[in-house]
């Protein structure tokens, strides 16, 4: 990703047309590829920061102008030094302030002057420490984006940009050629997080082609370096680290274009519990928003989020080196009985499909093995494979031409030297050959493996695993990638023809009926009534019992107010309660007071929606009363969610036994209940300038019949 570096070749190994390149006169550009450098701070000891930042320029061999900054020295290791940042020539690339933080601010400004393209600031004390330093975070900031200058910073440890030959950054860095392998690009606001996952994959011998720690990214964000990472085409997967999302927009737009090029986004974001969002905001000074919101939105976008550094890892692994994963369930090969059942057991406690063959594929894998085994998936070779270790090879290619696989994965006893390299010979070549996923487990944890073994495995970047269990939960990441991948044009448009509200507040139950009514959503039968009349006129019509509701929109909470009067079944008990209800009021103004048929009995769910000002709409759905809380049984899913999906997603519910037959009670009409997530979700999305949906509760009658919103409350913005 850089002048003067193999980018060509590397871009070639991708099995995907070439974007266009980044523009290279761009200051973000000219920050991470640069032509010229600048330390401020520079020091000969290679045990301090500045010394550490000057030996990585000359591990890599940077054949560029380096200019060294120091108050107190004329010379560094034989390079001149210059007094300040005001000395500096015109035009330098990359300047890095190794300064402290007081010091910042009028370094950035002498930089703006001297026309830097870029700077990277490690110093803390700015935006996670305190209001004061937030303050000149901004202000440091404004200076840059007015001289249109980047700014990877403050509180960062810098990059290491293997296929541009440059490392600024205070960590011992060495060379690593891309030669012609596919390689991951690494983006992490935490410096140490990216630091260890770039070790973690080039352990691996993962090919890595830039690691960048964005730290409290006051101007460049994750967003412009995904954009970059794209446009440039030297990574054939981005692995993620951030603890807010700062540009929600851009970060989706970013990731939009990654996901349009081939390049798979696998990204890990603390904050699901309520300690993690404080860590995360001591750390780098984030606002931290909605996890689970943000989780929803960047999924829709095909990103793979995961919840663990073994999850990165392990899914990094595999999707590098097949980025384009079709769906499909799980094929497994194993040499272990035991394997085949914990593998059952595994997949099912984490929602991971295996494959239910085709009789021809079971027919062809019969033939391959002794007569009498059982061919079943997980097949299990057993001693089959210690003398021939084809089978592992042929296996695999037998499932692989199924079409209800995915992926497939051979967890299984390495055994000797010998055998290790015959299961080698066998799966390379079909792992070589395959568009879909293949990877390797060796049980034994930390044993020793056999040395070509191991080395043959990562020549042919096929991903090897140690455990199982690691593998499987990585499968599953990659499941749910192919999954958002096909669903890219399974969308629900936006609603049209709506109108909306002269005003902006709650609207009144009735008010808001009427819009779901014309939306398409099921409302009780019934009117408004203004007297007494014309509630007994009402009742008469739609048919007794009947229900009593108070309408104004300061009565949000009705019944606390006691302003519902249920199951009233003649016109003398109506009365009645017409007159509890205007007691129970006392002075508040009346809209008129809703009549309306009773409900049917059923299963009662909650339906809601949310517009948030940076993510935009979503839509929940979950079970309704104390279930919704007490089993977490809701699922937030994107308001353009197609009629299938949202299915898909509503019998993912906890609790979701309780939508099929249940102790004598009928199955529910789960398509009515996605019918009104999507009809809502479209609204949402109308340009109505409407802020909230609540349907509490929808009552979900049994399959076929329906369901209906027996509460809605709508709110609207200017």
């Amino acid at each position: 990703m850089g002048r003067g570096s193999n980018l060509a070749d590397s871009a070639q190994t991708l099995s995907r047309s070439a974007p266009a390149a980044a523009d290279p006169g761009s200051a973000l550009a000219r920050l991470l590829q640069p032509r010229s450098i600048a330390i401020a701070g520079a020091s000969p000891d290679p045990a301090t920061i500045g010394g550490v930042v000057l030996a990585n320029c000359d591990r890599f061999g940077f054949t560029g102008p380096i200019h060294l900054i120091s108050p107190t020295r004329d010379e560094i290791n034989g390079r001149p030094c210059v007094r300040s940042v005001d000395d500096l020539p015109q035009g330098v690339d990359a300047l890095v302030l190794n300064v402290p933080r007081a010091a910042i601010l009028p370094a950035v400004k002498a930089a703006a002057q001297r026309g830097v393209g870029g700077v990277i600031v490690f110093a803390s004390g700015f935006a996670e420490g305190s209001e004061d330093g937030r303050r000149e975070q901004e202000e440091i900031a404004r200076v840059c984006r007015e001289a249109g200058m980047a700014l990877l910073g403050p509180n960062c440890m810098g990059y290491v940009n293997y296929a541009g030959g440059a490392a600024l950054t205070f960590e011992p860095a060495h060379p690593r050629p891309l030669g012609d392998r596919r390689s991951v690009a690494v983006v992490a606001q935490s410096g140490a997080t990216a630091s260890g996952i770039r070790a973690g994959l080039l352990g691996r011998e993962v090919s890595v082609s830039l690691s960048v720690a964005t730290g409290n990214e006051a101007v460049v964000h994750a967003s412009d370096l995904i954009e970059l990472i794209v446009a440039e085409g030297t990574a054939s997967a981005i692995a993620i680290y951030v603890e807010q999302i700062r540009n929600p927009e851009a970060f989706l737009r970013a990731v939009r274009k990654a996901r349009d090029a081939g390049i798979p986004v696998i990204m890990m974001h603390p904050g699901r519990s309520k300690r993690g969002q404080q860590a995360a905001q001591s750390h780098t000074g984030s606002m931290v928003g909605d996890y689970a919101l943000m989780r929803t939105s960047v999924e829709n976008e095909a990103v793979v989020v995961v919840d663990t550094m073994d999850e990165l890892f392990d899914t990094v692994a595999i999707l590098h080196r097949f980025p384009a994963p079709p769906p499909g369930a799980l094929g497994v090969v194993t040499n272990s009985g035991a394997i085949r059942g914990m593998a059952f057991d595994f997949a099912e406690d984490i929602a991971l499909p295996i494959a239910d063959l085709a009789p021809v594929t079971l027919a062809h894998i019969a033939t391959l093995l002794p007569a009498g085994m059982e061919i079943d998936n997980p097949l299990d070779v057993g001693t089959t494979g210690f003398t021939n270790g084809g089978i592992f090879g042929q296996s695999a290619k037998a499932m692989l031409e199924d079409p209800a696989v995915g992926a497939v994965l051979l967890p299984m006893a390495g055994g000797g030297p010998s055998q290790q390299r015959s299961k080698a010979d066998s799966i390379i070549p079909v792992a070589l050959a395959a568009t879909k996923p293949v990877a390797v487990v060796i049980t034994g944890d930390e044993s020793v493996l056999d040395p070509e073994f191991v080395a043959a495995m990562r020549a042919s970047e096929t991903p090897l695993f140690r455990s199982p269990e690691r593998a499987m939960r990585a499968f599953a990441a990659v499941a749910r990638y192919a999954a958002a991948l096909q669903s890219v044009a399974d969308r629900t448009p936006a609603s049209t023809g709506l109108s909306g509200w002269d005003e902006a507040g709650v609207k009144p139950e009735y008010v808001g009926k009427e819009f779901l009514r014309a939306i398409g959503v099921q409302v009780p039968a019934g009117g408004l009534a203004g007297t007494l009349d014309q509630a007994v006129e009402i009742a008469a019509r739609i048919g007794f019992p009947v229900v009593l509701k108070a309408q104004a929109a300061a009565l949000s909470h009705k019944s606390d107010a006691g302003g519902v009067i249920l199951n009233l079944r003649d016109a003398a008990q109506l009365r009645d309660g017409w007159a509890k209800l205007i007691a129970n009021i006392g002075a508040v103004k009346l809209d008129g007071v809703l009549v309306e048929q009773m409900s049917a009995p059923g299963l009662e769910l909650v339906v809601g929606a949310r517009n948030h000002l940076e993510w935009g709409p979503s839509v929940l759905v979950g079970l309704g009363g104390v279930l919704i809380e007490a089993l977490d049984a809701a699922e937030l899913l994107p308001a353009d969610i197609s009629h299938a999906r949202a299915v898909a997603r509503i019998r993912g519910l906890r609790g979701a036994k309780m939508l099929d037959e249940f102790r004598g009670r009928p199955a529910r009409d789960v398509d009515a209940v996605a019918d009104v997530v999507v009809k809502v979700g479209a609204a949402m999305r109308a340009g109505l300038a409407i802020e909230e949906i609540d349907i509490n509760p929808l009552m979900v009658l049994a399959k076929g019949e329906g369901a209906v919103a027996l509460d809605a409350l709508v709110v609207t913005g200017a």
